[in-house]
C-alpha cells in the first residue's frame, strides 16, 4: 500500500498483526479467503464512536451471512476497548493501534482541530477487504449515520 497515493482501492494490504480484545492477536494473512469490514475510529466511548460501533453491532448478522467479519480500530487501550466493547455488547473484536503503524499503513492519521488546537487523530475510514487481500472500498472522512448500511449494501454486490 502506499501511503502517498490517495486511493488504495485494489491494493494488496500488507500483512499486519495488532492485539485484540478477547485475548485475541489478530493477523490479516490468517484471515485471508473471507471478506473484511475493518473501520478506523477516532475514540472509544465518545458520541459518533459509539454511535457507528452501535450501527455495526446491530447490522453484524447481516455482515456474518454475507461471510464477512468486522473489525474496529483505534489507538485506545485493550483495557478501553474491552470497557467499550461490553458497554454496547459488540459481537466483534476491537484492535488496539496504541502506536498507529497499521493507521499509518492505511493513511488515516490526519491533523485535525480539537478545541483550537492542532493534534493528529483518526480520521474515520472503512476498508473492505476482499478474499484476495486487496482493498476492494475505502470510504475516508466517514459521516456516521447510515454508514454500515451502506458498508454492507457494498459488500452484498461483491
Amino acid at each position: 500500500m502506499n501511503a502517498a497515493s490517495p486511493s488504495v482501492v485494489g491494493l494488496e494490504v500488507p500483512d499486519f498483526t495488532l492485539p485484540a480484545t478477547g485475548g485475541k492477536t489478530f493477523r490479516l494473512g490468517a484471515l485471508r479467503g473471507r471478506p473484511l469490514v475493518i473501520y478506523f475510529y477516532p475514540k472509544d466511548s465518545t458520541p459518533g464512536c459509539t454511535s457507528e460501533a452501535g450501527q455495526f453491532r446491530d447490522l453484524h448478522d447481516e455482515f456474518v451471512r454475507v461471510g464477512a467479519t468486522v473489525w474496529g480500530v483505534s489507538r485506545d487501550s485493550l483495557k478501553s476497548h474491552e470497557s467499550f466493547k461490553a458497554k454496547l455488547g459488540l459481537p466483534f473484536e476491537l484492535l488496539s493501534d496504541a502506536d498507529a503503524t497499521v493507521c499509518t499503513l492505511f493513511d488515516v492519521i490526519k491533523m485535525k482541530t480539537l478545541y483550537g488546537k492542532p493534534v493528529r487523530g483518526i480520521e474515520r475510514s472503512t476498508f473492505l477487504i476482499d478474499r484476495a487481500g486487496r482493498v476492494a472500498r475505502e470510504w475516508r472522512g466517514v459521516r456516521v449515520d447510515h454508514h454500515a448500511a451502506e458498508v454492507l449494501a457494498t459488500m452484498k454486490t461483491l
